[in-house]
């Protein structure tokens, strides 16, 4: 069963640490053969990439061709897509690529009374890499998120890598592939396509940044490649936090949490409330639609493991506890969310209100559901087209500009002992050559 505690009760603070803990991988145990995997890409391309497919996803790639998945099949894997299916991604592609088009900045400058002008150009990346988790589960909600801020950032190549284990690729995948008219999709997963797309090979070009989840050996890539390439972030097992009051159904919440718990053993679902019998209430709910759940020995196990509800005095307490957990999905079901929403400082997405379940965000709400976890969200942001974009500073300084400020310019040159520098203004001001 759940863990309930209280804030009031001695230990509190020893547990609540273990909660804050969370999100620890251990990179280190996975990162020399990472590493290993990395380097054979870089040395051998395409030849080291065949034979780490043979030996972690269980097949052989005849030619370098087999590498890459055809056009027909993402068409063919599209049409034989139920109407239904159709049209529910193709809502969820319109919402994700409305909210990120509002995200999308622009190049600006302004013009200074002298004639300088100074700005920002926004431009973005020549190449993108995602990672999207394959195989035989379907995640075309990933592909979208991914995908789409891309598109609307303006990247002029995108490339895909998913793992095809047993030579298997899932349709649903394909045909949102082709929902976003996506030419380079790879049958490559696991580090060895993070190290594809970071050093390129004969068959799958380098990218400028990599983004999407992945297990442990994604994670451990993505952080070693980082440098060589942009990366989003370092994403560990899913999670949700909730602050809710009396006014919340216990059916609502217990739900909830097990929509995160059913994603991995290692997911972690929290509940804080000032109402212990909310909490006793939410407790048996969750023991009850356990029961029925498809994947209910993984969420079992994640509830057990990782799971809490905690009991704090009000509700400023629960705030300020969450804010330490810094969740990746956070959900406010009180009589006025919005009135908490200022006290809120870290969370990677904030669902407000009891109509506002974590899984609309995952699908199709429109906001990007890759989301920094494991506490990250106080210094990490979820997925956007920032991500795919790259700024340039502008700067064009008039005649009478630099005679403004070109001698302070060129003094402090000559404080860092830097003469070519301060040179460089003064050879352009008047009476200083």
């Amino acid at each position: 069963m759940i863990t309930v505690l209280n804030s009031s009760e001695a230990g509190f603070k020893q547990e609540f640490h273990k909660l804050l803990e969370r999100g620890k991988m251990d990179i280190d145990s996975v990162s020399n053969i990472v590493k290993e995997i990395l380097d054979e890409i870089k040395q051998e391309g395409n030849e080291a990439l065949k034979r780490q497919i043979a030996r972690f996803d269980r097949w052989e790639p005849k030619g370098d061709s087999d590498l890459e998945v055809s056009q027909e099949a993402m068409q063919k894997a599209y049409e034989n897509l139920d109407e239904k299916v159709k049209k529910a991604l193709h809502l969820a592609y319109d919402r994700i690529k409305a909210y990120h088009e509002k995200l999308m900045p622009k190049t600006w400058t302004f013009t200074e009374e002298n004639g300088n002008i100074l700005g920002q150009k926004v431009a973005p990346v020549d190449r993108a890499g995602l990672y999207i988790p394959g195989g035989k589960a379907a995640y075309p909600s990933s592909l979208l998120m991914n995908a789409i801020p891309a598109i609307v950032a303006g990247v002029e190549e995108i490339v895909v890598c998913t793992p095809a284990p047993d030579n298997e690729l899932n349709e649903l995948l394909l045909a949102a592939c082709h929902i976003c008219n996506l030419k380079k999709v790879f049958k490559v997963g696991g580090a060895s396509a993070i190290g594809a797309m970071a050093y390129g090979t004969k068959t799958i070009p380098k990218v400028d940044v990599i983004t999407g989840p992945g297990n442990i050996f994604v994670a451990t890539a993505k952080k070693l490649v980082y440098g060589e390439v942009n990366i989003d972030m370092i994403a560990g097992p899913s999670e949700i936090g909730i602050i809710a009051d009396e006014s919340a159904r216990k059916d609502y919440l217990a739900i909830d949490l097990l929509s995160q718990a059913e994603h991995d053993e290692m997911a972690s679902s929290i509940l804080i409330t000032p109402s212990k019998e909310l909490a006793k209430e939410v407790a048996l709910k969750i023991e009850e639609f356990l029961k029925t759940l498809n994947r209910q020995e993984i969420a079992r196990k994640s509830i057990n493991e990782r799971g809490a509800i905690i009991v704090t005095k009000d509700i400023d307490e629960a705030i300020e506890l969450m804010n330490q957990i810094a969740p990746e999905h956070l959900e406010v079901v009180t009589k006025e969310p919005f009135k908490l929403l200022d006290k809120i400082k870290h969370a990677g997405a904030i669902f407000l209100g009891e109509y506002t379940p974590e899984p609309i965000g995952d699908y199709i709400a429109g906001p990007n559901h890759t989301l920094p976890t494991g506490g990250t969200a106080k210094f990490y942001s979820p997925l956007s087209v920032e991500h795919f974009l790259k700024k340039s500073s502008i700067i064009a300084m008039s005649k009478e500009g630099i005679e403004q400020i070109g001698r302070e310019c060129a003094l402090i040159a000559d404080i860092e002992g830097l003469d070519a520098h301060a040179k460089s203004v003064r050879i352009r001001l008047k009476g200083e050559e």
